[in-house]
C-alpha cells in the first residue's frame, strides 16, 4: 500500500526515535572519575544526590542503579505485609509491574482514561474496591504528563505517605506549583538512555523522609550499614551491619560523575522539548484521523514521549502507520503493551479481560513519535510529512472504495 509510495530516498538520513546527547562536560567528568581510582559507589554519587535533590525541591536524594531498583527499594521501604495490594496502572512498563512482585507486594491493575493515559479517580476507586482495599498505590506521569496524585490518592482512600509515584518520564514535570520529586511518600526517576537526563543506566528516589531515605540508602547495597566507600576512608572501619533485607542495586560513580554534568543542560533540552512538542502539535493538527496527545491538568509537562493515537478517519492501523513510517524512515515506537496482555502478567494477575476496556482500547492506537532535544525542526516536519502522506493514501484509498462499490 503506502509504503511504497514513502520510501526512503537514498538522499534523506532515516529520523530515529531517539538519539543520545552525552555533552563534552560528562565526557571529562567521566574522565575524572576514572582518572580518580575510585569508580564505584563513593563521593560523585554523594554529590549528584545533593545536587538532584535541590533541582527537585526533595530533602533527601538516593542514587541506585534504575528506576526499577527505585521503585522496589521505595516499596520495601514502606514495610506493608507481604502480600499487600498495591493499586497501579496497567498502561506502563513491565518492570514497574515487577518491582511491586519482588517486593513481596501484589499488583492490582488500575484502568486509564484513554485519552490521558492515565487512571482517573473513578478508575482508582473502583480497583481499590473490587480488591478490598489497596495499601498502596503507584501514580504514573504518563509521557511526562502530571497525574494529579493527591486526587488519585484521595480516591484510593490512602495518605501520601503510601503513594509512590513512577516518575521516570517526568523529571522537570510539575503538578500545580510543585515539582514532580517532593510530593507522596518517594518518587522514583530512571536516568535511561532515552530519558531526559540521559546517562546510560540509572535512578533515583527522592522523598522528605529521612527514615525513608536512610532504608533505601542501606538497601540499595545489601543492607549494609557502611558502604565500601565510607569503611575505606582514613579512619574508616571495616565493620559494618545488616539488618534489612537488601538488593545490590547502587550507582556507580563514574555515573553519578556523568549524571551531575548532564544535569546542568536539563533546563535547556526541555525548552527544545517543549518546542518540538508545540510544532508536532501544530503541524499533526491538521491531519485527519491523529488525535494530539492530551495536554490537560495542573502543571508542567516534561515530554519525555510525544504520544499521537490513530483515529478510524485514517484509514490505517496504527501498526500500519508505524510500517508505513519505518517506510518512510521515521523509527517509532509504542508505549505501552499493557501488562496484561504479556505472557507473565496474563498468569500471575489473572483475567482482567473486560476490566480494562480503556486501556485495551488505546493500546491498539498509540504511538510514540521521535521526541529528543537534538532533534531539528526539518526532522520534525519531516515525521509530519510522513504522516500526512500516509493519511492522503488512506483518503485515496477510501474514494477508490467508495467507488467501487457505487460502480
Amino acid at each position: 500500500m503506502s509504503s511504497a509510495l514513502l520510501a526512503t530516498s537514498p538522499a534523506e538520513e532515516p529520523v530515529p526515535f531517539c538519539r543520545v546527547t552525552i555533552t563534552p562536560e560528562a565526557r571529562a567528568a567521566a574522565d575524572r572519575a576514572l582518572a580518580g581510582g575510585w569508580v564505584t559507589t563513593g563521593p560523585e554519587v554523594r554529590e549528584f544526590e545533593r545536587e538532584f535533590a535541590a533541582a527537585v525541591g526533595s530533602a533527601h536524594a538516593v542514587a541506585v542503579s534504575s528506576c526499577t531498583a527505585a521503585l522496589e527499594l521505595s516499596l520495601r521501604a514502606l514495610e506493608l505485609a507481604p502480600g499487600a495490594r498495591v493499586l497501579t496502572p496497567a498502561m506502563t512498563f513491565a518492570g514497574a509491574v515487577h518491582a511491586i512482585i519482588h517486593a513481596g507486594l501484589v499488583p492490582v491493575l488500575v484502568d486509564v482514561d484513554p485519552d490521558s493515559l492515565m487512571p482517573r479517580p473513578d478508575h482508582v476507586a473502583s480497583a481499590a474496591s473490587r480488591c478490598g482495599g489497596s495499601q498502596a498505590m503507584v501514580v504514573v506521569h504518563f509521557g511526562g504528563a502530571p497525574a494529579a496524585v493527591e486526587v488519585l490518592a484521595e480516591a484510593a482512600r490512602l495518605p501520601l505517605g503510601r503513594v509512590v509515584e513512577d516518575a521516570a518520564h517526568a523529571l522537570w514535570t510539575r503538578v500545580g506549583g510543585r515539582a514532580v520529586g517532593s510530593i507522596s511518600a518517594a518518587t522514583c526517576f530512571s536516568f535511561y538512555a532515552t530519558k531526559n537526563l540521559p546517562i546510560g543506566e540509572g535512578g533515583m528516589v527522592t522523598t522528605d523522609d529521612p527514615q525513608l531515605a536512610n532504608t533505601v540508602h542501606r538497601s540499595r547495597l545489601h543492607g549494609m550499614s557502611a558502604d565500601a566507600w565510607r569503611r575505606y576512608l582514613p579512619g574508616g572501619s571495616w565493620r559494618y551491619d545488616v539488618d534489612v533485607a537488601g538488593l545490590k542495586a547502587n550507582m556507580t560513580d563514574v555515573s553519578a560523575a556523568i549524571g551531575r554534568a548532564q544535569l546542568r543542560h536539563l533546563a535547556r533540552w526541555q525548552d527544545r522539548r517543549a518546542e518540538i512538542a508545540c510544532r508536532y502539535s501544530r503541524l499533526l493538527s491538521q491531519i485527519p484521523g491523529i488525535r494530539l496527545p492530551q495536554v490537560g491538568g495542573d502543571g508542567r509537562h516534561a515530554w519525555h514521549l510525544y504520544v499521537i493515537q490513530t483515529t478510524p478517519e485514517l484509514g490505517v492501523s496504527r501498526d500500519e502507520l508505524a510500517a508505513d513510517l519505518a517506510a518512510a524512515g521515521v523509527d517509532t515506537s509504542v508505549h505501552f503493551i499493557p501488562v496484561h496482555q504479556l505472557s507473565y502478567f496474563r498468569e500471575a494477575l489473572g483475567d482482567h479481560h473486560g476490566l480494562l476496556p480503556g486501556t485495551d482500547s488505546a493500546a491498539r492506537r498509540v504511538l510514540s513519535l521521535p521526541m529528543y532535544p537534538a532533534m531539528t525542526d526539518a526532522q520534525v516536519d519531516r515525521v509530519c510529512d510522513a504522516v500526512a502522506d500516509v493519511a492522503e493514501a488512506g483518503v485515496a484509498r477510501r474514494r477508490v472504495a467508495r467507488g467501487a462499490v457505487s460502480a
